[in-house]
């Protein structure tokens, strides 16, 4: 690692590509830009995606993962770090050896499994895997209900309470918080709930109705990462991040790109600003 320390903050993102650039390693680049960060990169997987759905995957081998964590953690001084599609139990166990050599460095796991689209993005086997060996290092973990349900081995909650508990059972899995994601709920007001040991936090949002949603989660999870990188406590973080993402979703409701789920719009901030005369 550099001797110098960076003039920017820096925040790694260890997940697949998006050929459609919606999601993936695509979303929290645009993210980590838009917020500010210089972003490093870490492919774990490619794939051949649209808004329609997912076509094709090719697994990065996990020696060559290694390498590339290898390469940017040698050089940068990484604030930060998340991870998104990780494929198979192989790829888990590269990313967290790496980790584990860092363990100065906040990692935010998000549990990819299924794309928007309902396609799979995680090997069934590899989940024993997440929970063993990256779980544990993580500084916060972001499942929505349905992941949150297959990581437990449960039924998908229905409810608050349903959330709050099974947040509290997969905190026991050894991460420092669970951040349970709402937005597959119903109602008016989208609710995720920070469970942590300082307690139980709600995020209340109103519900925006937008058929474009393709990489929320990444999107979220890389503004995490992001805020974190820049020294902003996990509280801090979490609740600016959601607003991000609530923002990015107002923005992009009107957005034409495919024919399917569309992006969230993750540069709403930066077109907002004036243009040079």
């Amino acid at each position: 690692m550099s001797d110098c320390p960076p003039n920017i903050p820096v925040a790694l993102t260890i997940a697949g590509s998006d050929s459609s650039g919606g999601a993936g390693i695509q979303a929290d680049l645009k993210t980590f830009t838009a917020l500010g960060v210089y972003g490093a990169s870490v492919l774990t997987a490619l794939t051949a995606q649209n808004t329609r759905g997912v076509d094709a995957v090719h697994a990065v081998p996990p020696d060559f993962v290694t390498a590339q964590l290898n390469s940017v953690f040698s050089d940068l001084r990484v604030g930060a770090a998340k991870t998104g599609m990780l494929a198979n139990a192989a790829i888990i166990h590269a990313v967290a050896d790496a980790m584990e050599r860092h363990p100065e460095v906040p990692l935010v796991c998000d549990p990819v499994m299924i794309a928007t689209s309902g396609d799979v993005l995680l090997e069934p086997k590899a989940i024993s895997a997440l929970k063993e060996r990256l779980i544990p290092r993580a500084a916060l973990i972001t499942p929505n209900i349905p992941e949150a349900a297959r990581l437990l081995g449960a039924d998908e909650a229905k409810d608050i309470a349903e959330m709050e508990r099974q947040g509290k059972e997969l905190l026991a899995h050894g991460c420092k918080a669970v951040l349970v994601k709402g937005g597959h709920g119903t109602g008016a007001m989208a609710t995720d709930l920070l469970v942590y040991s300082g307690g139980v936090m709600p995020l209340e949002a109103p519900r925006i109705e937008t058929p474009n949603t393709h990489g929320t989660g990444c999107t979220l999870s890389a503004a995490i990462a992001a805020y974190l990188a820049q020294g902003e406590s996990l509280e801090s973080a979490v609740r600016r991040a959601k607003h991000f993402v609530w923002q990015a979703l107002e923005a992009g409701a009107s957005l034409k790109v495919g024919g399917g789920s569309g992006p969230v719009d993750h540069l709403f901030a930066i077109k907002r600003q004036p243009r040079p005369a």
